[in-house]
């Protein structure tokens, strides 16, 4: 197994590719990108920011961080390693991106999954500063950047897979950055999922959008399987951190958040939906 950094960053000012000179990323016309001590640099310039700190805060990431770390969710990571390594011949180089790699354990995952002759060439991308500092920390093989799903600064049709872990899809940029015969790799909440937490922070569960039917426009069907199994979480503060990771911190009421902090144990539900899309020619 080989673990390399994917190089093929665009700028995201003039999408012209750029070149790594010392500590900084360069493009042709000299826009230029620091890469901060810890490895990873910041291409996502002020104009594409929608507020001054986006993305996750750094209380949001290390709860992610002590929850994934854990071990709850190792089911999902192992499901998303099989698949997206399924394929893969002896001696090839894949190129992966994770798009929102949070603080980087699927991508830590993928890694540890990987086979003895398979090489990976993996960028980690996410819009919280604070998510990528810690990916960056915590394996210093990947390339790590903050960077907006909504323009990738990626060159196109450099990559062979593109994993979104309960992200925000972007289809038309990721047919953008795969190669022809790539797949997205989509892993979204279920219908059950959490569903015991929910109904103790919520005073009524709403019904179930229908899961989109609709092909993003650039791609064909694969496969889709479920990943379903029950989770048991003992202690106030590791159910906090499932809490904090999760957008039901922001959804909930203070009555709802105060119920789940009461909480000391939580027998829960995890259902998840791995679907497969191709990259057409």
């Amino acid at each position: 197994m080989s673990i390399l950094p994917f190089l093929a960053l665009a700028c995201p000012l003039d999408g012209a590719p750029l070149h790594r000179h010392g500590s900084s990323w360069r493009c042709a016309a000299g826009h230029s990108f620091d890469i901060a001590a810890q490895g990873y640099a910041n291409l996502l310039p002020v104009q594409q920011k929608r507020s001054r700190d986006p993305g996750d805060s750094k209380e949001m990431v290390a709860a992610r961080r002590r929850f994934l770390n854990a071990g709850h969710y190792h089911p999902i990571a192992a499901a998303v390693s099989r698949v997206a390594l399924a394929d893969i011949p002896a001696g090839a180089t894949i190129s992966c991106l994770d798009a929102g790699c949070g603080e980087g354990y699927y991508l830590r995952q993928l890694a540890a999954a990987a086979g003895d002759e398979q090489t990976l060439a993996l960028l980690g991308l996410d819009i919280s500063k604070w998510a990528v500092l810690s990916a960056a920390k915590q394996d210093k093989r990947p390339n790590w950047i903050v960077g907006s799903n909504a323009n990738l600064p990626v060159q196109p049709a450099t990559l062979d897979l593109v994993l979104c872990m309960f992200g925000f899809p972007v289809y038309g940029e990721f047919a953008r950055v795969l190669k022809p015969g790539g797949v997205l790799l989509q892993v979204d909440a279920g219908p059950d999922h959490l569903r015991e937490l929910r109904e103790i922070i919520y005073p009524a569960l709403k019904p179930e959008r229908p899961a989109d039917a609709q092909l993003p426009e650039g791609f064909c069907f694969l496969s889709t399987e479920t990943v379903r199994f029950p989770l048991a979480i003992d202690g106030a503060e590791q159910i906090a951190d499932l809490l904090a990771m999760t957008p039901h911190l922001y959804r909930a009421s203070a009555e709802g958040r105060a119920r789940a902090a009461a909480l000391v144990s939580l027998a829960l539900t995890v259902d998840v939906r791995l679907t497969r899309f191709g990259r057409v020619a």
